[in-house]
């Protein structure tokens, strides 16, 4: 660290160097604890207690990754000839409360922000048959599934992603959306079910409003 950086940090309020101290703590965590269980675990990438990890040898975290207090990830082993994969590119931010499932394979990509309260559910519970002794919930399938959320794009809180939807690159969903189909590149998404609001023309370089 050098000594104008140094300077810029003591030059902050208390309450910064309070948060910043905690942000590296985490890190350092990161480095010397979960790297050990988690299938990789890249630089600088940290997760705030408290949080609800499953599996996490299936879990990929890329470098610079922040995740915040209430996660809950779980990689859902169904069956052993296709494993759960849940991959998390570089550059992400994962706010508070955000629960993370995932049967199949869930990409991450990138440069992704995902905001408070989300879901991204890639899995279902079958329940078509009523005699069946198994709660619902603990029926379970999706293990071919691959659900991927595009590179720079963004999750509006308390939107929900279901499984098998590839959410394009630059996209914005809305908050309290439920994205039941694939979104393309450049793209608003609002609603339940989400519907593309708003369109980049790159011909005309400029965002296009499609609602009527």
């Amino acid at each position: 660290m050098t000594f104008k950086k140094l300077g810029r940090i003591i030059s902050l309020p208390v309450y910064d160097q309070i948060n910043l101290a905690a942000l590296w703590w985490y890190r350092l965590k990161g480095f010397l604890f979960y790297r050990m269980f988690f299938s990789s675990f890249g630089s600088k990438s940290a997760i705030y207690p408290p949080m609800l990890i499953s599996n996490p040898r299936f879990v990929h975290i890329g470098d610079r990754v922040v995740i915040r207090k209430g996660v809950r990830i779980e990689a859902v082993m169904s069956d052993p000839k296709y494993p759960p994969e849940i991959r998390i590119g570089n550059d992400v931010n994962i706010e508070q409360d955000v629960h993370i499932v995932a049967i199949g394979k869930l990409h991450i990509h990138d440069n992704v922000s995902i905001t408070a309260r989300s879901a991204l559910l890639c899995g279902s519970h079958p329940f078509f048959d009523i005699h069946s002794p198994v709660k619902i919930g603990d029926r379970l399938t999706g293990e071919r599934s691959l659900t991927e959320i595009g590179e720079g794009s963004f999750l509006g809180i308390g939107c929900v992603i279901q499984m098998n939807v590839r959410i394009g690159k630059h996209v914005v969903v809305g908050s309290n959306s439920v994205v039941k189909k694939s979104v393309p590149d450049f793209s608003v998404v609002e609603g339940n079910p989400a519907e593309v609001v708003m369109a980049y023309n790159q011909i005309e370089d400029r965002w296009v409003n499609l609602k009527r």
